[in-house]
């Protein structure tokens, strides 16, 4: 890791020592560690806003993707960087950019749980609908990990379609359903998720659920029974 001791720096917020070896070696802006990423990707890990604005004013480039497609902002949001986030954004970040997995930084943002992240995103036009390489929504990954702030602030502020279906034909009722998430199934039920879609298997979304979870436990889905 010596080659790549100033992404670790920059991933550890050393402002001084990262600005000292670029002032010395302007070429350290676009060095690439053995996974693609510069130094601003490690610092938009990190969350040092002042670095990232220091090394943006050095020329460092906003969209540049790492191996697999994760940008600075990809990677700013992922971690829970607001104030990173809000800068990149600001200085033009492609604000609906996909890594190779078709993720935007709103569905990391709502996976993650990061509702700051999620509501500046938001606010500032992602696209609530985006689907990644499965066909998930940002609602989908939010329902899935049974974030219930997210999945609210997707619903309300963004107004996200709760019955789009993924590859695999599951809305987020059904991956709500079927993880167990019972707040969140409440609140997809509230906002007009409808229970009678079926997915790629057939199957409803109370039909998903498990035997450990009793029907009566999600109101609304108390006349159905178990599958399994």
């Amino acid at each position: 890791m010596e080659n790549y001791k100033y992404h670790m720096a920059a991933h550890d917020g050393n402002y001084d020592v990262v600005k000292d070896a670029i002032l010395n070696d302007g070429k350290l802006i676009t060095k690439k560690d053995d996974s693609g990423r510069m130094v601003l990707h490690w610092a938009c890990v990190g969350g040092s806003k002042d670095l990232v604005e220091m090394l943006i004013e050095h020329g460092a480039e906003l969209d540049t993707a790492d191996e697999t497609g994760w940008t600075p902002l990809i990677c700013a949001a992922c971690a829970g960087k607001l104030w990173v986030v809000r800068l990149l954004v600001g200085r033009g970040a492609v604000i609906n950019v996909q890594n190779d997995g078709g993720h935007s930084p709103l569905q990391y943002a709502a996976s993650k749980n990061h509702k700051e992240v999620l509501s500046y995103l938001l606010e500032g036009g992602s696209d609530i609908n985006m689907r990644d390489k499965r066909g998930a929504t940002a609602l989908h990954r939010a329902a899935s990990q049974g974030h219930v702030a997210s999945v609210a602030l997707l619903l309300q502020q963004g107004h996200s379609n709760c019955n789009l279906r993924d590859s695999q034909g599951n809305t987020p009722l059904h991956l709500a359903c079927e993880e167990e998430r019972t707040d969140v199934a409440r609140l997809l039920l509230e906002a007009g998720a409808d229970d009678a879609i079926l997915n790629n298997e057939g199957k409803t979304a109370p039909q998903v659920i498990p035997n450990s979870l009793p029907k009566r436990d999600i109101p609304g889905l108390g006349n159905f029974y178990p599958s399994k």
